[in-house]
């Protein structure tokens, strides 16, 4: 029975690796098409939207069918977090869809004249999201802690993008169309980072059956701080 437990749970990883891939793809193909004004990527980008849907669809079937075996603890722990993980990368998913979205409506209208650094803000929420989803993958929580304090850093650009843009509003009321497609563009990488750190909380939590979410315990800071209290004396 535990061998078919061990088989079923290395499918579901199996499975969630792929949800992940297709995730980040949409994320990137949504980034490039709003950045290159490319219309027919973010359309693609929007019609693959269900397939990433689909995927949290199979996973939570195939974790059902896995906690109705009784597994062990700490298997346990692995299924009910890979829901948890499949249900932040379809979030992402949907993210990347309304970038996709504002990319095509951008694509059919003048471009703004004002340099915004989105695809850096991209690659750091990328970053997080592949960081995260390594971390669970390697049961490494130690790496897990030190992804969510990087979320700071995404939400600082979204408030340097949202400022200029309301600026270039101010000065420019012919563009306030078009520069809120850019502001929820904005908006959706941050929530992407978002994502990120709930996925690297989740791994936390399997890893050391501890939940940290709005505890502010995430950083290695704060790891060496609770190491120190747990210390015998």
């Amino acid at each position: 029975m535990e061998t078919h437990i061990e088989a079923g749970i290395e499918q579901l990883r199996q499975k969630l690796l792929l949800m992940a891939s297709r995730a980040e793809t949409s994320v990137n193909q949504a980034v490039q098409a709003l950045m290159q004004r490319d219309y027919d990527l973010a359309v693609k980008v929007r019609e693959d939207d269900n397939a990433i849907a689909q995927f949290e669809i199979e996973i939570d079937e195939m974790a059902i069918q896995l906690l109705t075996k009784a597994p062990l603890a700490s298997n346990l722990r692995l299924v009910t977090v890979a829901m948890k993980v499949s249900q932040n990368l379809e979030r992402i998913g949907d993210e990347a869809t309304k970038i996709a979205k504002r990319a095509r409506d951008l694509a059919q209208e003048p471009p703004v004249k004002i340099n915004l650094d989105l695809p850096n803000m991209a690659g750091l929420a990328l970053g997080m999201v592949k960081d995260s989803l390594d971390a669970f993958v390697m049961r490494d929580s130690a790496a897990a802690r030190t992804i969510i304090p990087r979320d700071k850093d995404v939400d600082a650009l979204n408030k340097q993008m949202q400022h200029a843009l309301t600026q270039h509003m101010m000065e420019n009321p012919a563009t306030i169309a078009r520069c809120l497609h850019w502001i929820v563009a904005a908006k959706s990488l941050e929530r992407i980072a978002d994502h990120a750190k709930n996925i690297a909380e989740e791994v936390v939590y399997l890893c050391e059956a501890q939940d940290i979410r709005h505890t502010g315990k995430g950083g290695s800071a704060a790891l060496q701080t609770e190491m120190e209290h747990k210390r015998p004396v």
